[in-house]
């Protein structure tokens, strides 16, 4: 069966993290302590190249979810690089001129001590980042947007893991359902999941994963 254009671009940004080794397989600790079968790290986008690619699969998967917005920003630090990468993006490859804007982790204390940097937080504004693992990132930027009279849009991340967060919910979940928010993602496990599945590549990775969910994860 022919996969489908979304199924393919899917398959096309798991093959590239695999190539730059963002997505690798093996014995990983998390943050949580959770041993993981995967990890995946998008400082590994690290050239212009990969950045430029990175920025056109988080557009096509934005522009593919139908979110609608009117800004992008990224939480420092990891979201700076990201939301640039998809302003560049958008305008290059679909003719949307899209303002781009990230805060400051320590705040400045000269010229106008302004903790952001980049066009002013207006109308609807949509967060960027890798991953949500706690949500903290998310809240932060929330609480931003809403101090500068803006409205967030959703979020887009790279990854979402599909796993339990402190509770039941994933972080994912906690996000959408606690702050009202759209998540949108390029993958999910789901899809690498289904990926392995259908290669028939890294059979025990597979089995690992598939087990690693049975214990951790959310529908």
């Amino acid at each position: 069966m022919a996969m489908t254009d979304t199924t393919d671009h899917k398959t096309r940004f798991i093959e590239f993290a695999l190539e730059r080794e963002v997505l690798r397989f093996g014995d990983f600790t998390l943050k949580s302590g959770r041993q993981s079968p995967y990890f995946f790290n998008t400082g590994l986008f690290n050239s212009g190249q990969a950045l430029a690619r990175l920025g056109q699969h988080y557009a096509q998967a934005l522009v593919d979810s139908g979110l609608e917005f009117d800004m992008v920003f990224g939480p420092a630090y990891k979201g700076i690089p990201l939301a640039a990468s998809l302003s560049i993006a958008l305008a290059e490859h679909h003719g949307r001129d899209v303002p781009y804007a990230f805060d400051r982790k320590e705040a400045k204390t000269h010229g106008e001590g302004n903790n952001l940097v980049g066009a002013p937080l207006r109308r609807r504004v949509l967060i960027i980042d890798d991953v949500i693992s706690s949500g903290m990132s998310v809240r932060g930027a929330v609480d931003l947007i809403r101090e500068h009279g803006a409205q967030p849009a959703g979020v887009i991340i790279a990854l979402d893991r599909q796993e339990r967060g402190e509770g039941e919910q994933s972080a994912v979940q906690e996000v959408e359902r606690g702050l009202d928010l759209p998540v949108v993602n390029i993958i999910c496990l789901d899809d690498l999941e289904a990926w392995l599945a259908r290669t028939g590549r890294h059979e025990d990775d597979l089995q690992r994963i598939r087990a690693y969910r049975n214990r951790y994860g959310v529908q």
